[in-house]
């Protein structure tokens, strides 16, 4: 199983397209020829982006921190449960074939038990393995969307004050370039830690 790290997925991300306001004046003279002439303006909008760099914000939000320390506590703990349950199956079938081989069972419906016997440990094995991952797997999606609604919570408050139009994720390099005027990540971190308290998880 690969480590969980469902924490580097892009938490959130808001799109939109440019707008633009186009207000038409039309101007009509006459004239000796009979023609009319137009004219049109348009306006633009300015626009106000900013963008969140997720990568650096997973990694330095304290309740992102203590989800990402929680689940590989959790899969450390899985693997070792399985690992244990592994081995003791691995011991058993290396017993099984030994005494086989030694002809110790006195029958053959006698061997053919103990064989049915580890098979059924076998399956039951893979069964609580898939069990466990499934867990995992839904507690990782459920803290992601904790973790999600956590950032979108602040960040409705953070820019009822500073008015943004559009505030961008960025994750890896999906952002081909920025100018980093526009980078409100260090400030986006330290409102979220500043609100949060271990206590009061979000």
């Amino acid at each position: 199983m690969k480590r969980t790290n469902g924490f580097r997925i892009a938490l959130f991300a808001f799109a939109t397209m440019l707008f633009f306001t186009q207000c038409a004046k039309q101007q009509s003279a006459e004239q000796s020829t009979g023609d009319a002439a137009a004219t049109t303006a348009v306006a633009e909008k300015s626009i106000k982006i900013a963008f969140v760099d997720i990568d650096s914000l997973l990694s330095k939000y304290e309740f992102s921190i203590i989800l990402n320390k929680e689940m590989l506590r959790k899969e450390e703990d899985m693997r070792m449960k399985l690992s244990e349950k592994a081995k003791t199956l691995q011991a058993d079938y290396d017993d099984f074939q030994r005494k086989l081989q030694n002809n110790v069972y006195a029958t053959r419906e006698r061997a053919e038990e103990e064989q049915a016997r580890i098979l059924k440990q076998k399956d039951a094995l893979e069964k609580l393995e898939q069990r466990l991952i499934g867990e995992l797997s839904a507690e990782s999606q459920k803290n992601n969307i904790t973790l999600h609604d956590s950032i979108n919570s602040f960040l409705k408050a953070y820019n009822a004050e500073k008015k943004f139009d559009l505030i961008l994720s960025r994750v890896g390099d999906n952002i081909l370039f920025a100018n980093d005027a526009l980078n409100i990540t260090e400030e986006v971190i330290n409102g979220l830690n500043a609100r949060y308290t271990p206590a009061t998880k979000e």
